[in-house]
């Protein structure tokens, strides 16, 4: 298949992962993507083995001495929007025109430059009511289109392995580095193909929790409190310059992404970014600061729950090889490469975290976790070069 027909095939699957599921992986509607990678693995690699967790390890035995290289997507899709009954739409020799889609919506070259990149690209947009899916089921029909091609031409090791449940930080929890036996490896899990990424924020998430006092109003004269209206409170004691609609480049964040609650109850999600360490820390003393002086003035009616979810990978690339590498194999298809800091994180910042490096490369797909995301069908032909390029070497 083409990297077009597969990218088609996977879109049609919803995969969308669940933050408030103890399940592994999250949602079972990810098994059905699980299987259908499984049994087209079966035919293109000499090892394949599902973990009970859903993941897909798969191997190609060297054929020639060379380092032993991974590559890794994840199946499942962002929690902010659907990704089910997606419809695709084809755009052919894009000529730089906004694109209108359903409900509306409008993408706009001038709002949305990554449009100007794909002039004269052959593009796949939504319908305006979903996502795509470009993020990252982009990357799983890009490695598996450029396996077919490794197949054929002298190669070292290959694992491939495919995670559930990146979007939600657990891609890596259950991952096992003994079935992934490489030098270092890569997620194909970006946008740009120019783009070899090896420095993440560091990230955590908190959640405060506000107990009120629950009375009749008409009675409430000195006896209810109100706990959305504590919440409130909360989130104005938060630097309004410091989200995400106010920073950008190495510009970290606090971004509410749920309330809710009552009179009774109210609790607020944060995730918290930044790619320097020290500012992270400050970030989140900031927090538990605004905890403990909104306690002193209500009455210890706030709790809060804070845990990291991945740190910067860049504090881990003591070798930066796979960077070099990939870098060679994009400049010799004529594109000059760049390192830009990733305003997110990738099931690579944890796998280095563990000891294998693992940077991360585009996919020729952008806007991801909306339904303007769109995917330059060139942008994922050239990626597929790119790897096998990596794996011919310079």
């Amino acid at each position: 298949m083409s990297v077009t027909e597969r990218f088609l095939r996977y879109i049609s699957y919803d995969t969308q992962s669940n933050e408030d599921s103890s399940t592994i992986p999250s949602t079972s509607k990810q098994w059905a993507l699980s299987n259908v990678l499984y049994e087209e693995c079966l035919s293109l690699f000499d090892q394949v083995e599902q973990g009970k967790d859903g993941i897909i390890y798969a191997t190609l035995e060297a054929t020639k001495v060379d380092d032993a290289i991974g590559f890794l997507a994840h199946m499942d899709t962002a929690t902010e929007i659907s990704g089910a009954n997606v419809s695709p739409q084809r755009i052919q020799d894009y000529e730089g025109q906004s694109i209108s889609l359903k409900n509306g919506l409008v993408i706009d070259p001038e709002i949305y430059p990554a449009l100007k990149q794909c002039i004269h690209d052959d593009l796949i947009v939504t319908d305006g009511n979903t996502l795509l899916g470009g993020d990252d089921k982009a990357g799983i029909a890009i490695i598996l289109t450029a396996i077919e091609q490794i197949r054929a031409i002298p190669h070292g090791k290959i694992c491939v392995a495919f995670t559930v449940d990146e979007e939600i930080g657990r891609g890596t929890d259950t991952f096992d580095l003994q079935k992934f036996p490489v030098d270092y490896a890569y997620t194909i899990d970006g946008d740009r193909i120019d783009d070899v990424e090896y420095e993440n924020f560091n990230a955590a998430q908190a959640t405060i929790t506000i107990q009120g006092s629950a009375i009749h109003p008409g009675e409430g004269k000195d006896k209810l409190v109100n706990a959305s209206l504590l919440a409130m409170d909360f989130a104005h004691c938060i630097p309004h310059d410091q989200t995400p609609a106010h920073t950008q480049g190495r510009e970290g964040f606090f971004h509410l992404i749920k309330l809710d609650g009552d009179v009774a109850k109210a609790r607020l999600v944060y995730i918290i970014r930044d790619h320097d360490a020290t500012k992270f820390a400050r970030k989140k003393a900031l927090m538990q600061n605004v905890v403990d002086a909104l306690n002193d003035k209500y009455g210890q009616r706030f709790s809060i729950e804070m845990h990291d979810q991945y740190h910067n990978m860049a504090e881990f690339m003591s070798d930066m090889t796979p960077v070099n590498r990939a870098k060679q194999a994009i400049q010799h298809l004529g594109i000059e490469p760049v390192s830009i800091p990733i305003r997110g994180g990738t099931d690579g910042a944890m796998l280095s975290e563990k000891g294998l490096s693992c940077p991360n490369l585009g996919t020729g797909t952008f806007l991801h976790h909306g339904p303007r995301e769109f995917a330059s069908i060139t942008k994922m032909e050239q990626m597929v070069d790119i790897l096998v390029q990596m794996i011919k070497g310079i």
